[in-house]
Protein backbone atom coordinates (compact mmCIF):
# COMPACT_ATOMS: atom_id res chain seq x y z
CA UNK A 1 0.00 0.00 0.00
CA UNK A 2 1.10 3.51 -1.08
CA UNK A 3 0.43 6.63 -0.67
CA UNK A 4 0.06 8.89 -4.03
CA UNK A 5 -0.14 13.21 -4.56
CA UNK A 6 -2.36 14.83 -6.81
CA UNK A 7 -1.09 18.25 -6.96
CA UNK A 8 -1.00 21.84 -9.17
CA UNK A 9 2.24 22.71 -7.51
CA UNK A 10 5.69 21.21 -9.04
CA UNK A 11 7.20 22.62 -5.57
CA UNK A 12 4.82 19.84 -3.58
CA UNK A 13 5.39 17.27 -6.19
CA UNK A 14 9.31 17.47 -5.69
CA UNK A 15 8.96 17.99 -1.96
CA UNK A 16 6.36 14.70 -1.46
CA UNK A 17 9.14 12.74 -3.93
CA UNK A 18 11.56 13.85 -2.01
CA UNK A 19 9.41 11.75 0.75
CA UNK A 20 9.22 8.90 -1.45
CA UNK A 21 5.83 9.71 -2.57
CA UNK A 22 4.93 9.08 -6.03
CA UNK A 23 2.48 12.03 -7.64
CA UNK A 24 1.17 13.85 -10.44
CA UNK A 25 0.83 17.82 -11.23
CA UNK A 26 -2.06 18.24 -13.39
CA UNK A 27 -3.97 22.06 -13.39
CA UNK A 28 -6.77 21.73 -15.41
CA UNK A 29 -10.04 19.84 -14.49
CA UNK A 30 -10.14 17.19 -16.87
CA UNK A 31 -6.93 16.44 -15.73
CA UNK A 32 -7.17 16.62 -12.62
CA UNK A 33 -10.58 14.38 -12.56
CA UNK A 34 -8.71 12.09 -15.19
CA UNK A 35 -5.82 11.61 -12.31
CA UNK A 36 -8.26 10.81 -9.64
CA UNK A 37 -10.27 8.11 -11.15
CA UNK A 38 -6.68 6.27 -12.32
CA UNK A 39 -5.63 6.67 -8.92
CA UNK A 40 -8.78 5.15 -7.10
CA UNK A 41 -8.69 2.26 -10.04
CA UNK A 42 -5.37 1.76 -8.80
CA UNK A 43 -5.50 -1.30 -5.58
CA UNK A 44 -1.86 -0.10 -4.34
CA UNK A 45 -2.51 3.26 -3.06
CA UNK A 46 -3.93 3.42 0.27
CA UNK A 47 -3.63 6.98 0.45
CA UNK A 48 -4.88 9.76 -2.19
CA UNK A 49 -3.24 13.27 -0.90
CA UNK A 50 -4.83 15.81 -3.02
CA UNK A 51 -3.82 19.57 -3.05
CA UNK A 52 -6.99 22.16 -1.56
CA UNK A 53 -7.28 23.71 -5.02
CA UNK A 54 -7.58 20.54 -6.60
CA UNK A 55 -10.11 18.83 -4.22
CA UNK A 56 -12.39 22.15 -4.44
CA UNK A 57 -12.56 22.00 -8.29
CA UNK A 58 -13.59 18.15 -8.20
CA UNK A 59 -15.46 18.06 -5.01
CA UNK A 60 -18.56 16.24 -6.55
CA UNK A 61 -15.50 13.46 -7.22
CA UNK A 62 -14.36 13.14 -4.23
CA UNK A 63 -16.90 13.79 -1.63
CA UNK A 64 -18.11 10.04 -2.42
CA UNK A 65 -14.80 8.53 -2.01
CA UNK A 66 -14.17 9.99 1.31
CA UNK A 67 -17.84 8.91 2.10
CA UNK A 68 -17.61 5.29 1.52
CA UNK A 69 -14.95 4.38 3.88
CA UNK A 70 -12.87 2.34 1.53
CA UNK A 71 -9.14 3.10 0.08
CA UNK A 72 -8.05 4.85 -0.96
CA UNK A 73 -8.29 7.58 1.84
CA UNK A 74 -8.87 11.15 0.54
CA UNK A 75 -6.70 13.48 2.52
CA UNK A 76 -6.40 17.19 1.50
CA UNK A 77 -3.19 18.58 2.06
CA UNK A 78 -2.61 22.31 1.60
CA UNK A 79 0.80 23.88 -0.48
CA UNK A 80 2.15 27.11 -0.09
CA UNK A 81 -0.33 28.95 -2.18
CA UNK A 82 -3.46 27.79 -0.67
CA UNK A 83 -6.07 30.41 1.14
CA UNK A 84 -7.15 30.78 4.30
CA UNK A 85 -4.35 30.20 6.33
CA UNK A 86 -1.57 31.50 7.82
CA UNK A 87 1.85 32.33 5.56
CA UNK A 88 3.39 30.05 7.59
CA UNK A 89 0.68 27.28 8.41
CA UNK A 90 3.08 24.60 6.53
CA UNK A 91 6.24 25.00 8.33
CA UNK A 92 4.48 25.30 11.65
CA UNK A 93 2.30 21.92 10.69
CA UNK A 94 6.02 20.61 9.43
CA UNK A 95 7.34 21.78 12.81
CA UNK A 96 4.57 20.64 15.31
CA UNK A 97 4.78 16.99 13.67
CA UNK A 98 8.61 16.03 13.60
CA UNK A 99 10.10 19.29 15.16
CA UNK A 100 12.76 20.54 12.76
CA UNK A 101 12.51 24.21 12.62
CA UNK A 102 12.85 25.26 8.46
Amino acid sequence: MKYFVITDSTDTQVGLRLAGIEGVVVREEPEVREAIRKAVADREIAVLLVTENLAIMCADLLEPIKMTGHTPLVVEIPDRHSKGRAPDSITRYIREAIGVKI
